[in-house]
């Protein structure tokens, strides 16, 4: 089977090459790998030649088809942009173009899977269940091909899209390697963010891998029951072993950890959760990243009053952490946090 250039470092182009006999440089395989990914060029020549049994052999032994772009959406309100994705099997994913503060600045939210297997109750994505993980090179592509559509700069990607970025752990770690190549997207490491609901031991694994870029946590409730209610995947860990992991990450990496909370009105918004993070995270340096449940359903999951809000943000002050309210933008095309589930509910725009 082919690889994919997408999915291909130089230094694993160049090796991939010569085991087939091809004779290749390492300052070659890193022109052909920057033309693919850096610049978003399909074909040859690449803007400074290499001989041309090079080109015919990335022909021959290398992969380069496309992703298909079926849809795009953008939200008119915030200009988030949503991208449908048609793999070659069928399979459907979606990213979104989320504009930054800096005007004219953006970061790229990928899938790291079609569908996903963590069920979480209050995810639409969630509630499609897992059709399967996507290779590196797919994750790549969505990053490539929203970019070279981004009209100014991308500066910073999230896999924060359709799946669970750990469960496809080794794919989500070469897409995230290949995207701060500066042959690849050229995104610095610590712009690249990497979300999960907390897999144990693969948040154990990403730290003793001492990996450099950002890992946010999202826990929702610190509350072992109502967790395993709203997380029925988080139910292979208790609470207090992800906390045990997070701990571990944040020694390994420095500065704070990131946990991201999804409010849910009437829920998770008590002084019970406040008590319960309190003593999960006693001594670990924290920053909590609050964010508005997206939930389309008429009976679904409903956002926190304002009272409920202020209540709540008075009572996570005790802990005497950085509590920021995140804005899940894109909601009107369903590009927003937990809603991305490949809705047909959108028309099609031109490129």
């Amino acid at each position: 089977m082919r690889p994919h250039l997408l999915g291909l470092l130089p230094e694993h182009l160049a090796a991939h090459l010569r085991a087939n006999g091809v004779t290749v440089r390492d300052a070659e395989a890193r022109r052909v790998v920057a033309h693919a990914i850096a610049q978003g060029r399909d074909g040859f020549p690449v803007s400074r030649p290499v001989p041309r049994s090079v080109e015919r052999a990335v022909g021959a032994l290398v992969d380069r088809r496309p992703v298909e772009i079926v849809e795009r959406a953008t939200d008119p309100s915030d200009g988030f942009v949503k991208y449908l994705f048609r793999l070659h099997d069928g399979a459907v994913a979606e990213a979104v173009r989320i504009p930054l503060e800096r005007e004219g600045r953006f970061t790229i939210c990928v899938s790291s899977q079609a569908g996903c297997a963590m069920g979480c109750d209050f995810c639409a994505t969630g509630r499609l269940g897992l059709r399967r993980s996507l290779e590196a090179w797919e994750i790549v592509a969505q990053f490539v091909a929203v970019r070279d559509e981004a009209p100014g700069a991308v500066t910073g990607a999230l896999f924060q899209g359709q799946g669970e970025p750990l469960h496809n752990y080794d794919n989500v770690l070469r897409a995230a390697e290949i995207l701060a190549h500066p042959c690849g997207g050229r995104i610095a490491a610590e712009a690249i963010t990497i979300s999960t609901v907390g897999l144990v031991p693969a948040i154990h694994r990403f730290a003793r891998e001492r990996r450099p870029y950002r890992l946010i946590v999202s826990l929702t409730s610190a509350i072992e029951e109502r967790r395993r209610a709203l997380v029925p995947a988080a139910s292979a860990w208790p609470v207090a072993e992800l906390a045990d992991a997070v701990r571990a990450y944040q020694r390994a990496a420095g500065g704070r950890a990131t946990v991201a909370w999804v409010v849910l009105g009437g829920i998770n918004t008590g002084r019970d959760e406040v008590d319960a993070l309190r003593a999960l995270f006693a001594g670990v340096p924290l920053r909590l990243n609050l964010i508005d449940v997206n939930d389309a359903r008429p009976d679904g999951y409903r956002r926190a009053t304002p009272a409920e809000w202020s209540s709540f943000r008075d009572a996570l002050r005790t802990l005497e952490v950085p509590v920021v309210r995140r804005y899940s933008g894109g909601a009107a095309k369903h590009a927003a946090c937990g809603m991305l589930a490949s809705l047909d509910d959108v028309s099609i725009e031109p490129p």
